[in-house]
């Protein structure tokens, strides 16, 4: 009797019912391999483009280190994927950059910069490892109340209001006074001190000759990366923000502000 192909067992054979489409044993282990081999190619890719990134951030790391002569290395991230296609084209998208207690040698108030977060688009490297350009840069420097207060010789700490902080001075057998300053940003990467009232205490002649001296000159910064230019400043908690921009900075040995 006649018997259809349907009622035929394939022996050794893998069959899916109606409907089904039916792979043979040597199709499937192709089939295996080529998506085994496509996963490590992506595997391999993204491995060796992680080690460019490596390598990328490790030289923008050291060459920020040499200009701006940090203790430690900062530390750095390249974003976008791949990295490998921006590396050839000369060029990396976007770098973020964040450093820390950035001296301020060389200054009569030195000023350091306790932390400095940096966003760097269009980094290109030059053949010099110390060396790296960026076609834009945003950054914000931020500075504890601790290091100003070090460098103007006052302590100084929050203000009441938004935009304002509170100097105190003090000094043996005279006491302490207590005045609220506006600060604001000047030319020159400096930050001044504006608008002083006195708060608490009596301003006697020799605290307010301290705080004349520590509170009428505008106080500079001058270990951001050249080509950055100050444009606000705000009060927090802790500390003291002064964002900067600027287009076409380089960041090499000896390049902060003078």
């Amino acid at each position: 009797m006649y018997q259809s192909h349907s009622d035929e067992e394939y022996v050794g054979e893998a069959y899916y019912g109606d409907g089904s489409v039916y792979v043979s044993p040597p199709t499937r282990r192709r089939m295996i391999i080529a998506a085994a081999s496509l996963v490590a190619l992506l595997v391999g890719g993204v491995a060796v483009d992680r080690i460019a990134a490596v390598r990328a951030e490790s030289r923008t790391a050291k060459a920020f280190q040499d200009g701006m002569g940090t203790a430690d290395r900062p530390s750095v991230h390249v974003r976008g994927f791949p990295v490998l296609t921006q590396l050839a084209a000369g060029s990396l998208d976007h770098v973020d950059l964040t450093a820390h207690d950035i001296p301020a040698d060389g200054s009569t108030r030195p000023l350091p910069v306790t932390k400095l977060t940096v966003g760097m688009d269009g980094l290109k490297t030059s053949g010099s490892a110390d060396e790296a350009h960026a076609d834009s840069v945003t950054a914000t420097a931020f500075l504890s109340y601790a290091d100003v207060s070090s460098a103007l010789g006052v302590q100084v700490s929050q203000g009441d209001e938004p935009g304002r902080v509170d100097a105190t001075a003090s000094l043996p057998l005279v006491g302490d006074v207590t005045v609220s300053a506006a600060v604001s940003a000047a030319g020159g990467n400096r930050i001044a001190f504006t608008d002083v009232r006195a708060e608490q205490g009596e301003l006697l002649p020799p605290l307010k000759s301290l705080l004349d001296k520590a509170l009428d000159e505008p106080i500079p910064l001058q270990n951001v990366p050249e080509g950055l230019r100050l444009r606000s400043v705000t009060t927090g908690e802790d500390g003291i923000d002064a964002r900067f921009t600027g287009r076409s900075v380089t960041f090499h040995p000896d390049s902060s502000s003078a």
